[in-house]
């Protein structure tokens, strides 16, 4: 029988929003969808706010999830800088915070600053007082779904196994959730704007590549964690094509940031990292878009595959180097190489939330995780 779990589950997915239509969705008594809402309200889980329905008579009034309930905090972990994110239970960002440093210091230096960013956050006044329920944690490298642990991640040394979860917890004595950073991107990106696109692709393009996929609404990571990495299929048998992951011929090493800083950096033009390339494109810098534009092309190729395997409604293009002439290139190439059946549904275009996707990804895993039917009946029981 659905418990408070399921219809607070109800009014947050939007299909369910007042007793009656809480009692015609799930079939349950009228005696028991009132003990099940009264309990959430009880719990401030739930709030009645106004009323809805049409004009003339008594009108129910709306059920609406307490944004206000409690706070979650996220880390968008990046290669070079990372940013941390106060939310509400919405997703809704009510402050954020940043700070420099490189992942390949290890995780003791990284989760240290990111323990002192979480900290600061806390003590914003948009934090309201209120309880922290999680803390939500995004990488740059796949992530073991089942332990939170990274697994073999090629551009974080060290990093490997590494127990985030239990020094983060240990820290702040909640729940907390790890992620890939594209695949926290891709449903941030799904939950602000394609809600209704039951499939759809964000290539992450900064200093590596990957890709996070998400379908009906979820996140497919794949068996361990490692759906989507394609910065490190083999697209060349050059030499001089070295990749950070010990291969020879990956994508991300003749198409990634790093890559294409270091063709700017032997034209003269200093620059080390995607970021640094981020910069030169906002710049205007001509040749950042041409190399840029290049390295879309290769990442198009390896998208035609993609698209014709997935065969999504959308593939948005975020990270560092996410650009017009990104852009223009993977059109170049994946549209040539892809069957028109493929893509004649295909919207291909720009991210638009920057940093911001990945933290609101990770604050919608959050609530998903601490706030699932299962755990909120739990609870409650």
């Amino acid at each position: 029988m659905p418990g408070p779990g399921d219809v607070l589950d109800l009014v947050r997915r939007g299909r369910a929003t007042t007793r009656g239509g809480i009692l015609e969705v799930t079939g349950l008594s009228r005696m028991t969808v009132a003990q099940r809402v009264d309990a959430l309200l009880e719990a401030r889980l739930l709030i009645e706010d106004g009323t809805h329905g049409p004009t003339g008579g008594r009108r129910p009034r709306r059920l609406v999830v307490n944004s206000d309930h409690s706070r979650l905090v996220t880390a968008t972990v990046n290669t070079t800088h990372t940013t941390t994110a106060l939310a509400d239970l919405s997703g809704r960002i009510l402050a954020r915070d940043s700070f420099d440093v490189a992942v390949a210091d290890g995780p003791e230096r990284t989760l240290h600053e990111v323990a002192r960013s979480v900290r600061r956050l806390l003590a914003h006044p948009a934090a309201g007082g209120v309880p922290l329920a999680g803390v939500g944690v995004s990488i740059p490298g796949p992530v073991d779904p089942e332990t939170g642990r990274p697994s073999q991640p090629p551009i974080m040394p060290g990093w490997d196994g590494y127990p985030i979860p239990d020094r983060l917890t240990d820290e702040f004595g909640v729940s907390v959730v790890v992620a890939n950073d594209a695949d926290a991107a891709a449903l941030g990106e799904q939950t602000v704007g394609y809600p209704d696109s039951p499939a759809l692709c964000l290539v992450k393009v900064s200093t590596g590549i990957g890709t996070g996929i998400v379908l009906d609404g979820r996140v497919y990571a794949g068996v361990d964690g490692g759906a989507g990495d394609i910065g490190h299929v083999r697209v060349t048998d050059d030499p001089q094509a070295r990749c950070r992951c010990g291969a020879q011929g990956c994508l991300a090493a003749v198409a990634g940031g790093r890559a294409v800083a270091r063709a700017l950096s032997e034209l003269g033009i200093p620059a080390s990292s995607g970021r640094d390339v981020g910069a030169r494109l906002a710049a205007g810098d001509a040749d950042a878009a041409r190399l840029t534009q290049e390295a879309g092309r290769r990442i198009g190729e390896v998208m035609a595959t993609v698209v014709s395997v997935l065969n999504p409604g959308v593939v948005l293009l975020g990270g560092a180097l996410a650009s017009t002439p990104l852009l223009a290139g993977v059109r170049e190439t994946l549209y040539p190489r892809s069957l028109p059946r493929a893509t004649r549904h295909l919207t291909v275009a720009l991210a638009t939330l920057g940093d911001d996707a990945a933290s609101v990804g990770m604050a919608r895993l959050l609530v998903e995780n601490e706030f699932s039917p299962a755990a909120v009946n739990a609870r409650l029981a």
